[in-house]
């Protein structure tokens, strides 16, 4: 018997497929903001500095996994009123609190083992963002706007050990923009949660009724005007002039996911960005920018060819 559920397709009395659905795989795309650190700092093409920032993406991936456990386990009676979350392996029964606990806890062992390996300033920074996610699903998630802002310092902590990890300092309005970007996807978040799930909202997460009687339109539109500013005056800044060109690129991606949210409600889940040919285009297009200006390849590859 096929499932159908909010984190994809599971077969009924798979226990596997049910731990790993729980870690939910589908979110590790927000710990690639840790490689902001080696492309920024143009230590890419180490192939030692690229090792370790694949394995600090592994240890947060882990770690974000781990509290993904804790959280559905803390929440699972409150997301039984949520009409995709109460789908999922621990909401539903089909997974135990117990063997939840104990893969969360081996999972926050693991990780805490790797991230001493690496070394002691990316270890602190591991056992920080998870004690912070930790309290998180505790009590600070209660609070308004500290809520957001707990998610939105957990992204900087990202990029930050993502740097700490292979021993490199990259200029801090690349942080700030990391800071606005998850603050500006999570005030998104708790938009939608108020529309779709109207006034059963306050059953599932107490927080969405002060939420509801703010306009999050105000500050979605303040955040988005800041995080550009913030990304613009980092390339205005850079030691690369023709970073300035990729501007344009980065503003079209962000008001194509503010028309998709307001047009095709993409913000109860932001992985639905990835289906739209506008969005995947305009990070493709940004890529490749990136990496021809950061890294001059048409002239290292035709100095690589011996063309000059």
């Amino acid at each position: 018997m096929i499932i159908h559920s909010a984190e994809g397709e599971w077969s009924e009395g798979s226990p596997l497929r049910y731990w790993l659905i729980s870690m939910r795989p589908k979110q590790w795309y927000k710990n690639l903001v840790i490689f902001i650190g080696i492309i920024f700092s143009l230590n890419f093409t180490d192939t030692g500095s690229l090792i370790t920032a694949i394995c600090a993406f592994v240890i947060f991936c882990g770690l974000s996994s781990g509290s993904y456990l804790i959280n559905d386990v803390m929440d699972r009676k409150k997301d039984r009123h949520h009409p995709e979350k109460r789908k999922r392996p621990i909401a539903s029964g089909r997974m135990g609190t117990n063997t939840a606990v104990i893969l969360a806890m081996f999972l926050v062992s693991i990780s805490m083992i790797g991230s001493y390996l690496i070394n002691m300033e990316f270890l602190l920074l591991s056992i920080t963002y998870f004690s912070m996610i930790f309290l998180y699903s505790i009590i600070l998630k209660r609070l308004i706007f500290v809520d957001v802002l707990v998610i939105s310092v957990g992204f900087v902590l990202r990029a930050v050990a993502g740097c700490v990890a292979i021993s490199v300092v990259i200029s801090p309005w690349l942080i700030l923009c990391a800071f606005f970007l998850a603050l500006f996807l999570a005030l998104i978040k708790r938009r939608n949660e108020i529309e779709v799930l109207g006034k059963k909202g306050v059953e599932h997460r107490r927080i969405l009724k002060d939420y509801g009687e703010l306009d999050l339109e105000q500050f979605i539109a303040v955040v988005a005007g800041v995080l550009i500013i913030s990304y613009s005056l980092y390339t205005f800044l850079s030691d690369n002039v023709y970073m300035m060109i990729t501007i344009p690129v980065a503003t079209y991606g962000l008001f194509r996911y503010l028309y998709l949210i307001k047009k095709r409600g993409f913000g109860g889940d932001p992985t639905k960005m990835f289906r739209d040919k506008g969005i995947v285009l305009s990070m493709l297009l940004w890529t490749a920018l990136l990496l021809i200006i950061l890294y001059d390849i048409p002239q290292n590859l035709m100095n690589y060819l011996g063309v000059i």
